[in-house]
């Protein structure tokens, strides 16, 4: 028996006396599906830390294992949005950027930032490229102009100047398109990005409303409310870095301290 098959027996049995098991094809098939499809509602809910329940063990240093997981994942997302589309070039030329970032990371807590901006900045970028395929040019131009000001006051009058077509003309095409108003869009728009930061941050729901331009905290609350069912405040007792804690319950206690 060679060196590498005694390691592979030894790694094995090891598994089996601690009920370790590896990340289930489905799920990781699943999430890399959801940022190929430019899904960031999903991959949001999917999105664990790295080396964290089932990622396996691919070097004895915690901080490059973490590296090791981090260029696997970015590695089979690069082949699952060229496989959805995105250009080779674009693809891999973005794949060697946050390898090489993410080789100069020093501490933990920076991979595991990088790994969240990575997937998201893939899926995004995913988004984009389907929403493409479906909209015209001046719907996608509004809409791209509504992601970048959502934390300012935005008006269809400001809107239908920078895509260089009346306020009517663009409100009958946004609306025919997607079958929604240019205000309702705005506002669901804002309360995705809010239920983000409620998740995944710590600002109080009055200035998570305050930066996304509601006109008052009360106006947040009911706009919140009509497009989700419940308050800012029951979101974020539900869901506030949910994933997070759930995986950190099933992690080692030595990882969990790492991480911290």
């Amino acid at each position: 028996m060679s060196q590498s098959e005694k390691e592979l027996t030894q790694k094995a049995f090891v598994n089996r006396e601690y009920a370790f098991k590896h990340t289930s094809f489905e799920q990781e098939f699943a999430f890399y599906n959801y940022v190929k499809n430019g899904d960031v509602d999903k991959v949001m809910q999917m999105m664990t830390p790295l080396g964290a329940g089932g990622a396996g063990m691919l070097s004895e240093d915690f901080l490059r294992n973490l590296k090791y997981h981090f260029i696997v994942m970015v590695a089979l997302i690069t082949r699952f949005c060229v496989e959805g589309g995105m250009e080779m070039e674009t693809a891999y030329t973005l794949s060697d950027l946050y390898i090489l970032i993410v080789d100069k990371c020093v501490e933990v807590r920076e991979i595991h930032k990088l790994h969240r901006e990575a997937a998201l900045d893939f899926t995004n970028q995913m988004n984009r490229l389907k929403r493409n395929k479906r909209y015209s040019k001046p719907v996608i131009m509004t809409m791209d102009y509504i992601y970048d000001h959502l934390h300012s006051k935005i008006s269809e009058k400001d809107i239908a100047a920078h895509v260089s077509l009346s306020v009517s003309h663009l409100s009958r095409l946004f609306h025919s398109e997607t079958g929604r108003t240019i205000t309702a869009y705005i506002a669901m728009q804002r309360v995705e990005e809010a239920k983000n930061m409620l998740r995944y941050t710590d600002d109080t729901a009055l200035d998570i409303g305050n930066y996304l331009a509601f006109h008052s905290h009360s106006h947040f609350i009911s706009t919140f409310k009509k497009y989700t069912g419940i308050t800012p405040g029951e979101f974020r007792k539900r869901y506030y870095r949910s994933n997070w804690n759930q995986t950190k319950a099933a992690m080692p206690n030595a990882d969990i301290e790492k991480i911290r």
